[in-house]
């Protein structure tokens, strides 16, 4: 293997001299232990300096090219979460970075990146455009390039939070890391071969983005063109050799998640932890909300970022309420008078329930004249809450001719 056990102890030595870079906490959770009937304990790296794991690889590996002065400039690719952890660890070395980013990036990301103090340059819709365009400007004179995940160093990096983990939860069972490129969990279960026990490490992918399951299965790296997830942070389209290699050789397991389980996730954290964290982030907890894996013992959960942009998160919460019918339509058929519409939002309005928005339907064919449908979308408390307001307007007289997603 290329990455072996000494070498993330040493990347936590060269690591351990820069105060930015956090030693981020622990937390128990006893509400998702009951769920799942286990000890449950979320590390939170989306405290990590930048919003995620990323400084950790990135310093150790850029701190090495800037120990050998054979480059004034780092060049890297990222979706987000690698060019921040690039642009910051590149500061802290006294090296300029440009940074390669797609076109559809978050903002928020691309001016945290810029903040950090590199230069960015979009490029293309996916991650792999923009590592194609970083990696021709790579071959300029005095520049290295810092490849998201298939480096050594920056593999060995990532590690350091897996020893940290073992120093704060010292005997885990499970530890379940999400994958896009492989870095992180490559990392990570090298690093667990320093746990005296045997412990068990899964890996999560976006269902849409996936990649591992099918490498495993065919005995090489296989790429997905067009990945497609919520989850940005991991939609890298593939492993490379060498971070599947160590996944092949050190990971117990690989899950797959939807984007469903994805939001419903990111949801469940911020209402039961208060944890903001990202899709990438909640993929480590969505298979043991869905229970599609099973654990027991000590679980540790590794929530890798909160890079999470604002419009992103929207459609992420709207997701999850759909799911869960506390966002729904629902279609009352009314005799078109005055004062029906505020009756109906009276008897909504009881239960604790918002109006999003409401028009009249006055245009289906065969619709007697003087009748109408209104059409509510609704955002409600619990599902509970819209059988009794179907309940309440049929009792009222009315007909409720659908309840179905916005």
């Amino acid at each position: 293997m290329t990455v072996s056990l000494d070498d993330v102890r040493e990347a936590r030595e060269r690591i351990r001299g820069v105060e930015r870079i956090r030693e981020t906490p622990v937390r128990q959770s006893a509400t998702l232990g009951e769920t799942v009937g286990a000890d449950v304990w979320l590390k939170l790296e989306h405290f990590q300096k930048t919003g995620s794991f990323k400084p950790r690889g990135a310093y150790n590996c850029i701190s090495r090219i800037a120990d050998r002065g054979d480059a004034e400039r780092v060049v890297a690719a990222s979706a987000g979460n690698h060019a921040q952890g690039v642009a910051f660890a590149a500061t802290e070395c006294g090296l300029d970075s440009l940074v390669f980013m797609p076109e559809t990036a978050p903002q928020t990301k691309i001016d945290a990146t810029r903040g950090y103090g590199a230069t960015v340059e979009l490029r293309g819709d996916t991650f792999a455009d923009a590592m194609a365009a970083a990696q021709e400007r790579a071959d300029e004179p005095g520049t290295a390039f810092v490849h998201a995940y298939d480096d050594a160093d920056v593999i060995a990096g990532q590690g350091t939070l897996g020893l940290e983990l073992l120093e704060q939860v010292p005997d885990p069972d499970t530890v379940i890391v999400p994958i896009g490129g492989g870095g992180l969990i490559s990392g990570v279960a090298t690093a667990m071969r320093a746990a005296e026990s045997d412990v068990r490490v899964v890996g999560v992918q976006a269902a849409a983005a996936a990649t591992a399951p099918q490498s495993l299965q065919k005995g090489e790296p296989v790429a997905n063109e067009d990945p497609d997830t919520i989850a940005d942070g991991i939609a890298t389209g593939s492993l490379s050799d060498q971070t599947f290699e160590i996944i092949r050789e050190r990971v117990d397991e690989v899950v797959t998640v939807d984007d469903t389980e994805i939001a419903n996730a990111t949801l469940w954290l911020l209402e039961r932890t208060k944890q903001m964290v990202e899709g990438a982030a909640a993929a480590s907890v969505a298979p043991l909300l869905s229970g599609d894996l099973d654990v027991g013992g000590t679980v540790v959960p590794l929530l890798c970022g909160g890079n999470i942009d604002i419009a992103t998160l929207q459609d992420v919460l709207t997701r999850a309420l759909v799911d869960r019918r506390q966002f729904v339509t629902i279609r009352i058929r009314i005799d078109d008078r005055p004062g029906v519409l505020g009756e109906l939002a009276s008897l909504i309005g009881n239960h604790d329930t918002n109006i999003r928005d409401v028009r009249h339907d006055r245009s289906e064919q065969g619709l007697p004249v003087g009748e109408a449908d209104i059409v509510a979308r609704l955002t409600t408390p619990s599902e509970a809450a819209i059988e009794r307001i179907v309940e309440d307007i049929e009792d009222a007289g009315y007909t409720v001719r659908d309840v179905g997603p916005p």
